[in-house]
């Protein structure tokens, strides 16, 4: 077979394809500039199931899409520079932009990187987010900001178990963040923190939130007796326009003024919420929701599929964060579920604890997993508007744990 792959391509050019595909290539100093060619090929399979999932699928499509053609484009064998290079942002256990190297060679997503890494495209994300979500069912029942809280659970138990796999305080923080079931939380900490690992957290994080409806279920029944899933939830009470505009002022106030290194994501959020109430800015509102967070989720998942390129994402540490980001989900729904439990009994049966997997921040997919799971036990139950509640309450949540990480290992 070999001898006849030699006299079709030429015995030169057949002996530099196989040290192309067995070897990696190094400089004169024995630095790794390429990973061997086969870790390409596994990266562009990688990247077209991505592919395969989003369109065929309809997994995460508007996120996972982009994400995975940009990890196809960094994966193509190219005779050219290329379009983006990691290593003008890592430098060692720094996270340092070389600048000189950037302006003169820098390709097309070594640019539009500079949104990830200075911290623009993850708040700009958190606008449209707040533009688009409805707080009413968490003012109408601030007690469901508990299990926003209860469903971080994930991130703790996720960093806990990253520094007993052996990564380091900093690494081990990016990956608990996944637990939060926020990509553009994840990658905002991750891009600060260890950027080595942006491509593996940010494509587990991503991928996990398309599993939420596959997750989830399975972990809400076995915590949960049939009884309880059949509760029935009292109606929300009305939210006056009022309680609206001043829900994302005092929420602004009080976390940036506890914690600073939340500020861009919740002051965002914040904004962009009050874009929506206030009722003067409906064009702002609706640009927030639409055209910029088109835009920028574009560019953003391009820039993150960039970063997992064969070189960087073939290794052990990404089999562990994908196993670590299936283990922070299972928690933070453990957390959740089991604190509605808590909540359920304290009130004497008026809360369906199925609401508490709710507060993860995957928002409404874990919402709705909540109603289909508690109208499969009594068709006539809506808790929707209910589990909408704990739902953005983790959005909140999880911006709030990513303040507490970086505060403390920034």
């Amino acid at each position: 077979m070999l001898e006849a792959l030699k006299g079709l391509f030429g015995s030169s050019a057949f002996e530099t394809f196989i040290n192309w595909f067995l070897n990696e290539q190094t400089d004169e100093n024995g630095k790794v500039l390429m990973a061997p060619g086969w870790q390409y090929l596994v990266m562009i399979g990688i990247a077209c199931l991505l592919l395969y999932l989003a369109i065929v699928k309809k997994f995460e499509p508007l996120l996972l899409m982009p994400i995975a053609f940009g990890m196809l484009l960094v994966n193509i064998p190219t005779l050219t520079d290329g379009i983006f290079h990691m290593e003008y942002f890592v430098q060692g256990d720094a996270a340092e932009i070389q600048w000189a190297s950037l302006g003169g060679h820098g390709g097309l997503l070594d640019y539009l990187y500079l949104g990830v890494k200075l911290g623009i495209f993850p708040p700009l994300i958190f606008l449209g987010v707040g533009a688009m979500t409805d707080f009413s069912p968490l003012i109408a029942n601030p007690k469901s900001l508990l299990l926003g809280a209860a469903a971080q659970f994930g991130v703790f138990a996720a960093f806990v178990g990253a520094l007993l796999l052996g990564f380091d305080v900093v690494g081990a923080a990016s990956i608990g963040i996944i637990g939060g079931a926020d990509g553009p939380t994840a990658i905002y900490v991750t891009k600060t923190l260890a950027p080595a690992l942006l491509g593996a957290i940010a494509i587990a994080a991503y991928s996990y939130m398309a599993l939420v409806p596959l997750i989830q279920p399975p972990i809400m029944k076995a915590l949960t007796s049939k009884k309880e899933r059949m509760i029935k939830m009292e109606v929300l009470r009305p939210v006056s326009k009022t309680e609206q505009i001043l829900f994302p002022i005092i929420v602004a106030a009080v976390v940036c003024s506890i914690l600073p290194s939340a500020l861009p994501l919740v002051g965002m959020l914040m904004l962009g919420n009050l874009l929506r109430v206030s009722g003067v800015t409906e064009r702002l509102s609706k640009t927030a929701q639409n055209e910029l967070m088109n835009i920028v989720t574009i560019m953003l998942g391009v820039c993150v599929g960039a970063t997992a390129d064969a070189l960087h994402f073939l290794n052990l540490d990404t089999l562990k964060i994908i196993l670590l980001g299936l283990c922070a989900f299972a928690f933070a729904t453990i957390g959740g579920t089991l604190f509605g439990k808590v909540m359920c009994l304290l009130t004497g049966g008026k809360i369906n604890p199925l609401i508490g997997s709710a507060g993860v921040s995957a928002v409404p997919m874990a919402a709705r997993v909540s109603q289909k799971v508690g109208q499969q036990e009594n068709p006539s139950n809506f808790l929707l508007m209910h589990a909408m509640g704990p739902n953005v309450a983790g959005v909140i949540g999880s911006a709030v744990a990513a303040g507490v990480f970086l505060s403390l290992f920034q």
